[in-house]
């Protein structure tokens, strides 16, 4: 289903459904009381952001190690993969809604009610930025302690009082730390107005690794070398390109001419260099552009290996690279469970929120308009020209990149 046709749903449909279920939940509670338990059964829902899966991991972490939860997740099915790099949850705890069509979305919706109910889920924790379908689902899922960022004064995200623990989403601390919030206002013993008054310390944010062994590493380079023959682990660095992002917003990309000159000026540069790009098996031929533009010698430096790999061998991939240059997609946080360092270009959002919680260096002009895309208008940004992005060239890219590619000489 096209993003721009999910938002309408949600906001036409949204407002109404949420209204009218917020009615519903509130007289059911009304006429049925019963008092919130302290959480036993707590489900998080994550449908459309694979990156928060990874952000979202030291507050589960948290919970398991310090209140002894029994953690649930609810994602869309094509973005569960994303929890089988760190498998912070059991697999019969996850639940899938398929979103390829409405009729596979309205019957795994139904489904997943039923499921909540035969887990005995007691507490649910909303992690989507003011989505309403995430709301009616948190509101009709049958627990009593239902937890997420409200609206509070602020106009325009109406998604209706369904929410027990209401959290203040604050838009000028990194997105883990609002995560941290919600966590903690799902086991607060109190009642407040807004969750959650704590501070979250940096060291909170640290994240777990991916286990990489060297079979798995054995494999991948065997890969490496069936898609680029000219590649020599013995005489070769790797250094990834991730020039892609994904649909949800494709303004995140630095332009694919950047990348092109970039790429010249390092393979004539660092001979050790060999240039993976890596992506989806849907953007390998518009990655196509990038190597069949290097010419001379260094072409046999430089292969296209999008799709080659799944996102649980990702890990295997940047274990053995040396860094990834990277637009600010899921793989700037898939990397970060391993010791790679990435680089990463930022335009319509801000690192100071979404910033990998790796190894990790930012690239960002810093225009009067960035970022233009926030939780209150849904992600969806008025420019169709990212200024912010072109305006970073090759060359600055190349001195940031400096200290790392010389190591490699």
């Amino acid at each position: 289903m096209q993003v721009d046709t999910m938002r309408a749903i949600d906001y036409w449909a949204g407002i109404p459904l949420t209204m009218l279920a917020t009615a519903l939940v509130k007289t059911w509670e009304t006429l049925v009381p019963r008092r919130p338990r302290p959480p036993r059964n707590l489900l998080f829902i994550e449908l459309s952001e694979m990156g928060s899966t990874i952000l979202v991991d030291p507050v589960l972490r948290h919970l398991q190690r310090e209140h002894g939860c029994n953690l649930h997740f609810l994602i869309f099915a094509k973005n569960k993969p994303s929890l089988d790099l760190l498998h912070p949850i059991p697999e019969e705890n996850i639940f899938t809604i398929r979103e390829n069509g409405l009729f596979p979305l309205a019957w795994d919706t139904l489904a997943f009610l039923a499921w909540c109910r035969r887990k005995r889920i007691d507490t649910v924790v909303d992690l989507e930025l003011f989505s309403r379908f995430t709301a009616l689902l948190t509101g009709l899922s049958g627990a009593r302690r239902r937890v997420g960022f409200h609206a509070f004064t602020n106009e325009g995200l109406f998604r209706g009082d369904l929410l027990t623990h209401k959290v203040a989403y604050n838009p000028h601390q990194h997105i883990t730390k609002n995560f941290f919030a919600l966590a903690h206002a799902a086991t607060a013993q109190a009642p407040e107005t807004p969750f959650a008054k704590i501070a979250v310390p940096d060291r909170a944010l640290a994240l777990g690794k991916a286990t990489v062994t060297d079979g798995q590493k054995t494999a991948m380079l065997a890969r490496i070398r069936e898609r680029a023959p000219g590649f020599d682990p013995a005489r070769h660095r790797l250094v990834l390109f991730n020039a892609n992002a994904s649909d949800l917003l494709p303004l995140r990309r630095w332009p694919q001419e950047h990348y092109i000159t970039l790429a010249r000026r390092v393979l004539a540069g660092h001979p050790r260099v060999f240039l993976l790009l890596t992506g989806a098996p849907g953007e390998r031929e518009g990655l196509d552009a990038i190597p069949a533009a290097i010419g001379g010698v260094e072409r046999e430096r430089i292969a296209n290996f999008a799709g080659a790999t799944s996102l649980t061998e990702l890990p295997a991939l940047y274990s053995l690279a040396a860094f990834m240059l990277s637009n600010d997609s899921g793989p700037a946080h898939f990397a970060a469970v391993t010791a790679m360092p990435t680089y990463v270009f930022f335009g319509p959002e801000t690192p100071h929120l979404y910033g990998s919680l790796g190894p990790t260096t930012p690239i960002y002009a810093g225009l009067a308009c960035s970022p233009c895309v926030s939780a209150a208008n849904h992600r969806k940004t008025p420019c169709d020209d990212n200024v912010c992005l072109r305006t970073i060239t090759p060359d600055q890219v190349y001195a940031i990149l400096q200290p790392a590619l010389a190591a490699l000489d």
